[in-house]
């Protein structure tokens, strides 16, 4: 099956909310009848979603920040494309991935205040790619942690607080992986959620304080950590790019998103920017440049 993107379409992810317009899109993708499947004659796409937990865009060397890299976002942005107006339905976990995982609008899928959870007798995503013959896996906070097993994955691991070998775990599940299914692999890292690492090797000089902040020598040592934070995600979604082209080949749909902003004033909790808008960057060899 040839999921080919039309380059015209591109509009309609760049300025919906980048949650549901991705669903939506593979939603669709994935609901041809199968006879016209088989007549495109093409292997199913395996999809890879890498999401990052508590990351504001501008804070990535992708997205112009000057005191912090992060080079396998860049890396993953060369072999892809990038998403400069991205918006999540929802400043904090639970709406924002009941979004993601559902299709749905906080107000139609039910999951609106922090921690919620969405309908129970609503189909979930997992469902619709396993009725088109998918395995569906979770690895980390994909969910809203323990949130994460009511989905319906086939298999869902590392879903608690700061379980941090998380994205380590899926990295070793999917290169010991054998199957002739296609597979959705969601993994979900932790950082840079709170709490920040304790120590940093990012040099406190280098560190701009954004001009919503309170300037003080405390301020500029919670960035570096958190910085320190990012620096551990730019890595792991990294590793997770390696192996997934590695192991599942060039018809590879990776796509890496936040579920919205950091926790810093006008972030976290907020309609502003900061809160909503979030790195948006796709990858699909021979499909998305």
């Amino acid at each position: 099956m040839t999921l080919k993107i039309d380059p015209s379409h591109y509009w309609i992810l760049a300025t919906n909310i980048c949650a549901l317009a991705f669903s939506q899109v593979i939603f669709q993708a994935l609901l041809v009848p199968t006879d016209q499947v088989e007549a495109d004659s093409g292997e199913r796409p395996n999809i890879v979603f890498f999401l990052s937990d508590d990351h504001t865009r501008a804070d990535s060397s992708l997205y112009g920040a000057t005191d912090i890299q992060t080079p396998n976002m860049e890396r993953l942005a060369k072999a892809g494309m990038t998403f400069s107006q991205a918006f999540v339905v929802s400043p904090s976990c639970a709406p924002s991935r009941a979004a993601l995982l559902t299709g749905m609008t906080p107000a139609h899928n039910g999951a609106e205040a922090n921690h919620a959870r969405p309908d129970a007798q609503l189909k979930k995503f997992p469902a619709f790619l396993q009725e088109q013959g998918y395995e569906v896996v979770a690895f980390g906070k994909v969910g809203h942690y323990a949130q994460t097993a009511e989905y319906g994955f086939d298999l869902a691991k590392h879903f608690t607080y700061h379980d941090d070998v998380a994205v380590a775990e899926a990295v070793k599940w999917l290169d010991n992986r054998n199957s002739e299914k296609p597979l959705c692999l969601f993994v979900g890292t932790n950082w840079p959620h709170v709490p920040w690492p304790p120590a940093t090797d990012v040099p406190l000089e280098s560190v701009t304080i954004p001009s919503t902040h309170v300037r003080t020598p405390e301020t500029k040592q919670a960035r570096a950590k958190y910085y320190q934070a990012i620096k551990i995600m730019d890595g792991e979604l990294g590793s997770v790019f390696d192996v997934a082209y590695r192991k599942l080949g060039s018809n590879t749909l990776f796509i890496h998103t936040s579920d919205h902003g950091a926790q810093w004033p006008f972030g976290k909790w907020n309609l502003y920017d900061d809160g909503i808008r979030t790195p948006l960057v796709v990858s699909w060899p021979g499909q998305i440049a």
